[in-house]
């Protein structure tokens, strides 16, 4: 007769990321994530059976097509954790609505989710009242996601629309402070292409026109045909009206 294998109801993955901008903005270790969330562990009585680290890797790649994360996904669909814990929902998710649909197949299963970091406080999806506050943080975070791209959009309209810095600055300029000045030297280069291109000469022709005559790029590198293209396209590159 078979014995049915017995499942451990303490079993739990730590999952610990960052990307590059968190370590360098935030100084938040992959190290201290994992003493943190051990002792959370610890604590709740849990067995870590795994912690898996997920470094430069970005939020909004899904979890289970992520280097690492498809790990803890493996693990969670085989049934060998039923929890996982995490320091916060942006560690997993890159939206509410990947939150949300993940999190609902983790209940069915079963499996409950850890936020460790929740302004003060943990959350623990094994409970309603964790599943309800998952679910509230989940929208206030697509919120705030949203909000902030509406404004960074909006912004940036109106530092094109007036001539300002938005970006790297582009070849024909010259940055000063926030504002870009007709770089003299450059603007003539780019008339040149201009002119090159109504001849009928090929994007890789002018490109190859630059170089023989020792022309260099904003970044001191070698003209291609994508790189003439983007000049031509680009409007932050032309002379401002006067």
């Amino acid at each position: 007769m078979t014995r049915k294998a017995t499942v451990n109801e303490k079993a739990a993955v730590i999952y610990i990321r960052v990307s590059t901008a968190d370590q360098a903005e935030h100084g938040v270790s992959l190290d201290a994530q994992r003493e943190r969330l051990s002792a959370y562990a610890l604590a709740c009585g849990l067995d870590v059976v795994a912690v898996v680290r997920e470094e430069g890797i970005s939020g909004t790649i899904p979890l289970a097509d992520r280097p690492e994360g498809s790990r803890v996904a493996e693990m969670v669909s085989s049934g060998k954790v039923r929890h996982v814990i995490a320091l916060k929902l942006d560690r997993l998710f890159r939206s509410a609505v990947d939150a949300l649909a993940t999190t609902a197949e983790w209940d069915k299963s079963g499996i409950a989710l850890h936020l460790v970091d929740m302004g003060g406080s943990s959350l623990n999806t094994g409970s309603a009242m964790g599943r309800m506050m998952l679910t509230m943080m989940a929208g206030f975070a697509q919120f705030e996601r949203d909000l902030t791209a509406e404004r960074t959009t909006a912004a940036l309209a109106h530092k094109k629309a007036n001539g300002a810095a938005y970006s790297p600055t582009p070849f024909g300029k010259t940055r000063e402070g926030d504002a870009l000045l007709d770089n003299e030297e450059e603007q003539g280069i780019i008339t040149r292409i201009r002119a090159w291109r109504e001849e009928g000469f090929s994007l890789r022709g002018i490109a190859s026109r630059l170089n023989d005559e020792g022309v260099s790029t904003k970044q001191g590198r070698t003209w291609h045909a994508s790189t003439v293209r983007y000049i031509l396209n680009n409007a932050a590159c032309r002379e401002v009206e006067r």
